[in-house]
């Protein structure tokens, strides 16, 4: 059987993906509702394997990528789970101290697409430091549906606060020079506008496709936003009228870029919703807007 292509997947079975990615319905239902469009030789495990993450084949940076310094860390949560794992990354090549981006994982921890997304950012000029949200549990475990079950198991209110520590982390580090931004994803564009406005002095955030701050929390922010939707994620973009709205009401500077028939997740090059040329617009923006607040 030929591989399955994209254009070759209608729209409401990436729907039904974003459904089971988001725990709206479980694995059985999501089997279930796939099987309807199990046609023309294509079967319902060819469509499975489709839409998963295929990391081995998708990752980009090895952990010995001689352009590149970085260790696993240990740090304190005080607040949050205590003790904290992440990844933490510069380039070897820098001559001075940079300024950092914490980078902020979705809703199943600190996968190898999250840990290549750091390792880009370290490459564009900053130290950057990805916290995983699963270290109470061991970390990651390897597949991103048990990472999900795992994450669930957790308080976001405390997930939050391992995040704040994160960044506070970052900002001590001898290599930074203690102007820090966010950058997250899906739940981590929620963690990025609710750092936003937790953190007085944070120096950028930039959530893509994550959900958004009440008005209540919007009246604290500070920090410049730089927001990244994707046109047919119709599940997060029904909140952000309301939340431009309060950004509006609050004189909080901000910028938002709308993707045109791309749906949510199309930043993670490990899955077929993955769109190369929005994905690479919306990064090359990111770390623009980095540069031109963090220093």
């Amino acid at each position: 059987m030929k591989p399955i292509k994209k254009e070759d997947v209608s729209q409401e079975v990436f729907d039904i993906y974003d459904e089971y990615v988001h725990s709206k319905i479980d694995r059985r239902d999501f089997v279930s509702r796939l099987s309807a469009y199990a046609v023309g030789g294509i079967t319902v495990s060819a469509l499975l394997e489709f839409l998963m993450p295929n990391y081995a084949q998708a990752r980009r940076f090895d952990q010995r990528d001689p352009r590149l310094i970085s260790e696993y860390v240990t740090y304190d949560s005080p607040k949050g789970a205590g003790t904290m794992k992440g990844l933490l990354t510069r380039p070897a090549n820098a001559t001075g101290k940079l300024p950092g981006v914490l980078v902020v994982h979705e809703n199943r921890g600190l996968n190898p697409y999250i840990e290549d997304t750091a390792h880009q950012a370290a490459l564009d000029g900053f130290v950057a430091f990805a916290p995983d949200a699963l270290t109470p549990f061991g970390g990651y475990p390897g597949t991103d549906d048990e990472g999900r079950t795992m994450q669930a198991k957790r308080d976001r209110e405390d997930m939050l606060q391992d995040f704040i520590a994160g960044y506070e982390f970052l900002k001590t580090q001898p290599q930074c020079i203690g102007k820090v931004g966010v950058v997250g994803f899906c739940f981590g564009g929620w963690i990025s506008n609710m750092m936003a406005a937790r953190i007085p002095d944070l120096g950028a955030a930039v959530p893509y496709y994550g959900g958004q701050a009440t008005a209540e929390d919007a009246a604290h922010i500070k920090a410049p936003l730089q927001l990244h939707y994707a046109e047919l994620d119709t599940r997060v973009n029904e909140g952000w009228p309301a939340y431009e709205e309060a950004l509006k009401a609050n004189g909080v500077g901000y910028e938002v870029h709308f993707y045109p028939a791309v749906n949510h997740g199309f930043h993670n090059h490990s899955t077929p919703r993955y769109d190369k040329e929005a994905a690479e617009l919306a990064w090359g923006r990111t770390v623009a807007f980095f540069r031109q607040h963090l220093g």
